[in-house]
């Protein structure tokens, strides 16, 4: 039967043996994919595990900006000892190129790479987070990326309007540490909202709050909440008695991405 390129690198994938030989085993076992992995594990030609089964926690993150145009893409694998690898970085580099030139889905045009970059640093590999932020004309993107062991792990992107350079980058370096999930209260989801209003009226009455109290004192909590989730109510990191919105003032915040290993 005729065995398609497909289904081989399907096998290798896998399996981690080499094209040929995943070839080979298709053809001796008349495309039976479950017989081919093991006549490939026979032969002493495959992993000793499917290397897509292993969790992949370590990678790297780069950042690039070129012009109006700011991309991150987050490239994983399983161990830091390969995170820090030549090859393994180079392959992250070439992906976030890739995004500043042709978009988020260009991702997949070094699928092939990343499947022969799996066998040679026998790991599972993948890619994780990718992001492109295209600024409007007259917008600052702002940037950092903090390096760990000569990899970068946490990698933000911010584009802002009425801004300076130095504002857009001292904004990013305070979301690559406080960890902003939303821009502003309003962005957070009413369920979430409600949800968390709800366990601070539990808990307020629990620890012997007033029920007639409970709506002011909620009301206060939930402004904590806020101050912990959206960017423009965080303390700044560098001066917490002003907050982003307070730091910034005419400026705006258009949009953030924010990625990060582990």
């Amino acid at each position: 039967m005729a065995i398609s390129a497909k289904d081989i690198q399907a096998l290798r994938q896998s399996t981690g043996a080499g094209m040929m030989d995943c070839k080979k085993a298709l053809e001796a076992t008349d495309g039976d994919v479950e017989a081919a992995k093991q006549w490939l594990r026979e032969k002493g030609l495959a992993a000793s595990a499917k290397r897509d089964d292993r969790e992949s926690a370590q990678g790297v993150v780069t950042l690039r900006i070129d012009g109006n145009v700011g991309a991150i893409v987050k490239l994983k694998c399983e161990t830091d000892f390969v995170a820090a690898s030549d090859q393994f970085k180079a392959e992250a580099d070439e992906l976030v190129s890739l995004v500043v030139a042709k978009g988020v889905e260009a991702v997949g045009e070094r699928e092939s790479a990343i499947d022969d970059l799996k066998i040679v640093l026998k790991e599972n590999i993948s890619i994780g987070d990718v992001v492109r932020i295209d600024a409007a004309d007259g917008n600052r993107l702002g940037s950092y990326l903090h390096m760990q062991g000569g990899r970068g792990v946490n990698g933000v992107l911010v584009e802002m309007s009425g801004a300076s350079d130095e504002l857009a980058h001292d904004i990013a370096v305070h979301i690559a540490f406080a960890r902003p999930k939303y821009l502003r209260r309003e962005d957070v989801p009413q369920d979430i909202v409600d949800k968390e209003r709800a366990t601070l009226e539990t808990l307020s009455r629990n620890e012997g709050k007033p029920e007639a109290a409970l709506p002011k004192v909620v009301e206060g909590r939930l402004g904590g909440f806020f101050k912990d989730i959206c960017l423009l109510d965080q303390p700044y990191a560098k001066d917490d008695k002003v907050s982003v919105g307070q730091l910034i003032g005419s400026a705006k915040i258009i949009t953030f991405a924010q990625v990060e290993i582990g």
